[in-house]
């Protein structure tokens, strides 16, 4: 058999092979993901930071510059600009809250019985109109401290325009007259219960106080005073309470007679003193001194000199 060979037609237009474009290379990012990233140092920080880094490196310019720094600011000073620009803003703000109402307008003072108003203005060192604001209670309060009768002192504002004073003065409780100096004075002085000095003006506006002499006795004299004001007899005929020695009393009655009372214990004495004067009449009698020392006897001495003694409870 003959094979034969037949041709195969193509059916229709050939297709066009399509050819897949080439993929680009990726390049990998310079920073892998996860890495922080470090922002651009540009702008006044990098500027900053760059002088910075230069003082360090040259630390003697850094300390040529602060020192030229500290010579102009004590220039400043030393020429008083500084002084005068502050106080002119101080007086300017100072005005301005004046004008606007804050202008101290009143100052009210209480507890000044023996303190002059005058006087305690004065040491307040405050103006009508000036800024209630800008006044110094401070410095006012303890100007006040340091005047002879206050005691204590309060200052207040009182917004917009007042300021309240309240003071506390010393109470006198005796005169005392205090050891002659060496011109040979011995002035007089009013003072606390005590003991402490309260002045030595005007002493004569106490004259009914209590009198006190001798080194010491304004410290000491409280108990005594007390002791003496509750004897109705022996009160009304002293005149003075004389300390001895800074252990002792003696007590100077109002006709010169001198009480000797022991240093402890006088309390007992004062009541035999009571009974001495009220039921004895021993003040009616010509004597001069009367030594209540002994716990066992009473010693006398007349104005002739004469002395006399006396057991207790014999009396009469």
């Amino acid at each position: 058999m003959r094979s034969v060979n037949v041709e195969r037609k193509a059916r229709g237009p050939v297709r066009a092979t399509r050819t897949a474009p080439a993929r680009a290379k990726r390049e990998l990012p310079k920073v892998q993901p996860g890495t922080a990233r470090s922002a651009p140092r540009d702008g006044v920080l990098s500027r900053i930071s760059g002088r910075f880094s230069l003082l360090v490196r040259r630390p003697m310019v850094a300390l040529c510059g602060a020192l030229a720094v500290l010579v102009l600011v004590g220039a400043l000073f030393a020429s008083g600009v500084i002084g005068r620009t502050v106080h002119g803003v101080s007086r300017g703000i100072d005005k301005a809250a004046a004008n606007a109402g804050f202008g101290i307008s009143e100052i009210h003072i209480t507890g000044n019985r023996r303190t002059p108003y005058t006087q305690v203005l004065a040491v307040l060192g405050m103006q009508p109109g000036q800024s209630i604001f800008s006044a110094n209670l401070y410095d006012a309060l303890g100007r006040l401290s340091r005047l002879e009768w206050i005691a204590g002192a309060e200052v207040h504002r009182r917004y917009p325009d007042a300021i309240f004073v309240t003071l506390v003065e010393r109470r006198p409780f005796a005169l005392w007259q205090m050891p002659a100096n060496s011109q040979g004075e011995a002035p007089i002085a009013v003072v606390e219960r005590s003991g402490r000095v309260i002045t030595t003006r005007d002493v004569e506006t106490f004259r009914r106080l209590p009198k006190l002499v001798g080194a010491g006795a304004p410290a000491a004299a409280a108990e005594l005073v007390d002791a003496v004001q509750a004897h109705r007899a022996v009160a009304a005929r002293t005149m003075a309470y004389a300390r001895v020695s800074s252990r002792r009393w003696n007590l100077i009655l109002d006709d010169g007679v001198v009480v000797k009372l022991p240093e402890s214990g006088w309390q007992k004495q004062l009541d035999a003193l009571e009974r001495l004067i009220v039921e004895s009449g021993i003040l009616e009698r010509d004597i001069s001194e009367i030594d209540l020392r002994s716990p066992t006897q009473y010693f006398f001495l007349l104005k002739n000199g004469e002395k006399k003694d006396v057991e207790r409870g014999k009396e009469t």
